[in-house]
């Protein structure tokens, strides 16, 4: 159902939104309290605790229209596991900016929500991982 409903939402407005290559994310450590915000290209993974995050899309509407940012992501959970690293996939999908609740990550330690969508040109430079 969540799905559908991401889906409607999408629909209804990824005509008029243009697509950018870095998504802002904010990640929140549900055992240190501690939040974190960083930049996330386009195709590129970054890692977040013991998560990969891999946006393949970000999109934004034009100033004129009403706001909305949304991004599409996977993420994996990447543990270490005997002698191999032990990878899971935890959430693919869109993730809306103005309702984090429809499409969420669902993770006893992780959150993870999309803030925002900018170019290249407007992108801070990035620290790098940001894993703990």
């Amino acid at each position: 159902m969540r799905a559908l409903l991401a889906a409607a939402l999408l629909a209804a407005w990824v005509l008029p939104a243009r697509a950018e290559t870095v998504a802002v994310l904010q990640g929140l450590d549900k055992t240190t309290a501690r939040v974190s915000k960083f930049d996330a290209p386009v195709d590129k993974s970054v890692r977040f605790g013991t998560l990969t995050i891999t946006v393949r899309a970000c999109v934004k509407r034009p100033p004129e229209e009403p706001p909305e940012t949304a991004a599409f992501m996977i993420i994996d959970e990447v543990r270490p596991g005997g002698t191999e690293v032990v990878s899971k996939r935890v959430f693919s999908g869109w993730m809306f900016a103005s309702s984090p609740a429809i499409s969420a990550l669902e993770d006893p330690i992780y959150d993870v929500n999309v803030l925002d969508c900018k170019s290249d040109a407007t992108a801070a430079p990035s620290s790098g991982s940001t894993g703990k």
